[in-house]
């Protein structure tokens, strides 16, 4: 296979590059500096990022270097007064990271950009900038200028990665939808000892909502983080002036160092198209949005979850074209109505309308699975049902990610559920494993497990591929009944729930799959 051209090393484009190559196929990423950004930017990751980390393999060196919270503050400014915050701990059923985790992003970049190099070793092509592209019934042909002049690179697909002003998005002539207000966010890193010398009992993740000047707090592994608002019209302030509004906050202290100001514009831009043939809009060149409550960067990531293991399906034969169809079709409403409004809203519950956002309005279990991202809810059976928005602990749907739950494998071991999905469709059979029920045989693409209650005797035949669901509680939680089957795709997200009948997961996983798809050589294990 032709390798995929994926332009831009933000963190989409490098997560996007290690979900590629955890499902095998080959890919080209090209950054047209000479090394990553050095910028301050985003600061905050939320668990379904850390999940996907997970998947890719990553996961375990970013948290070594992170500072995680399992609290999200949320004060009253003027008052002073706390009001109910955001609880991951209320998570530990739902993911084995029930916290978010605080790191700057040019700490993240090179973390992300070692781990490629380490398993591709000069995959990644710096100071390659992009000047045109060609499409081609089987593939892209992509122009770039570097120190060695010009270079062309074939490839089977193109992955625009490359930011708000993105050169690929521009040179299709794709039309940028929705608006960049005149409201400005003031950013501030600053080195100083709070945790010691004027310690504040704030969770390391806060924000103070004032109608005059909201503010947020976000300790970093190595400085703490202020955002305030600045108001149309005011300039830029000095670097005294940001030293001045962090102590007018945190009182007096001995030393206190300005280590980089930035000041972000207001955005919520969508690209009206996400596909065009072989070419990919992806993260900002896609969706330009704000980074309030982090959905900003986490936001380019589920574009990283959702399109990697569509490709690597048609690249393997087991998919026509039509499934790639779906990543513009689930994202998009997602980034637009999703994540665009929520950060807008949050913004004006910043500001003290605090009937502004519905997205704390629910319980605090759903609140929390909200903020983390892991209530998103895509529209994966094209019925116009989707959500990121979580109000209450309700039964699993259609669209919604799977919660990865703790089971017990054959030998008798604990499993993540997540770690068998990885890289496959698989249909969870609801059922007694006692009763001996007919199980299809795995196929390149799709397996099949049986979830059940008891535990599957020895002579049963079906021990290894059974989960002990110890207290009936996963079934219980997904408010399954007894005998229904739950198709699950690669990125955890729950394709179909149907009663159990003979051939029914292979029949929706073909429907997935496109009528050109090989058919499945079905069978009985």
């Amino acid at each position: 296979m032709k390798p995929v051209l994926i332009v831009g090393a933000g963190p989409v484009g490098l997560t996007t590059a290690l979900g590629l190559h955890f499902y095998g196929v080959p890919f080209r990423l090209f950054e047209e500096d000479a090394g990553l950004s050095s910028d301050t930017k985003a600061g905050t990751i939320l668990t379904r990022t850390l999940e996907a980390f997970r998947r890719y393999g990553v996961a375990d060196r970013v948290l070594a270097k992170a500072l995680r919270v399992d609290e999200i503050g949320d004060v009253e400014r003027a008052t002073n007064t706390a009001r109910p915050s955001v609880r991951t701990e209320l998570l530990s059923e739902e993911t084995r990271y029930p916290f978010v985790i605080n790191m700057p992003q040019h700490h993240l970049e090179p973390l992300l950009h070692r781990a490629i190099e380490e398993r591709q070793p000069g995959v990644v092509h710096l100071q390659h900038r992009l000047t045109g592209f060609r499409t081609m019934s089987d593939g892209v042909v992509a122009s770039f200028e570097s120190p060695d002049g010009v270079r062309e690179f074939e490839g089977s697909y193109l992955l625009a990665c490359d930011g708000g002003r993105s050169t690929i998005r521009s040179q299709l002539g794709i039309a940028v939808e929705g608006e960049s207000l005149d409201a400005r966010t003031l950013l501030v890193d600053v080195k100083v000892d709070l945790d010691v010398e004027n310690p504040r009992d704030y969770p390391y993740l806060a924000y103070f909502a004032d109608p005059q000047e909201w503010m947020i707090t976000v300790r970093q592994p190595h400085c703490w983080r202020f955002l305030y608002p600045l108001a149309p019209g005011l300039p830029e302030p000095t670097k005294e002036e940001f030293r001045e509004k962090v102590l007018h906050f945190i009182g007096p202290v001995k030393n206190l160092e300005v280590l980089n100001t930035i000041i972000y514009r207001i955005h919520h831009r969508i690209a009206a198209e996400w596909r065009r043939g072989r070419v990919f809009l992806m993260g900002d060149a896609a969706h330009l949005i704000t980074p309030m409550w982090a959905l900003g960067l986490n936001t380019g990531i589920l574009d990283a979850i959702n399109l990697p293991w569509r490709l690597a399906w048609v690249a393997r034969g087991w998919a026509d074209q039509s499934l790639l169809d779906g990543y513009a079709r689930e994202q998009r409403p997602v980034a637009t109505m999703g994540s665009g409004e929520m950060a807008e809203a949050a913004r004006k519950y910043m500001l003290g309308q605090k009937d502004a956002v519905k997205a704390m309005s629910g319980e605090a279990w759903a609140n929390a699975l909200t903020r983390t991202m892991l209530g998103v809810r895509l529209d994966v059976d094209q019925s116009g049902d989707w959500s990121m928005v979580r109000t209450e602990k309700a039964e699993l749907r259609v669209g919604e990610r799977i919660p990865d739950v703790e089971l017990h494998g054959p030998d008798g071991r604990a499993v993540r559920l997540h770690d068998l999905i990885d890289d496959s469709f698989v249909a969870l059979y609801f059922t007694d494993v006692r009763r001996r029920p007919s199980l299809p045989a795995n196929t390149p693409g799709l397996k099949h497990l049986i979830i059940s209650r008891r535990d599957a005797p020895l002579d049963s035949g079906l021990r290894e591929r059974s989960l002990f669901d110890v207290g009936d509680r996963f079934r219980q939680r997904a408010g399954c009944e007894t005998d229904t089957v739950m198709l699950v795709r690669p990125d955890d997200h729950i394709a179909a729930i149907v009663p159990m009948r003979a051939d029914v997961a292979e029949d929706i996983y073909r429907r997935i799959m496109g009528p050109q798809a090989p058919v499945i050589q079905k069978g009985a294990a």
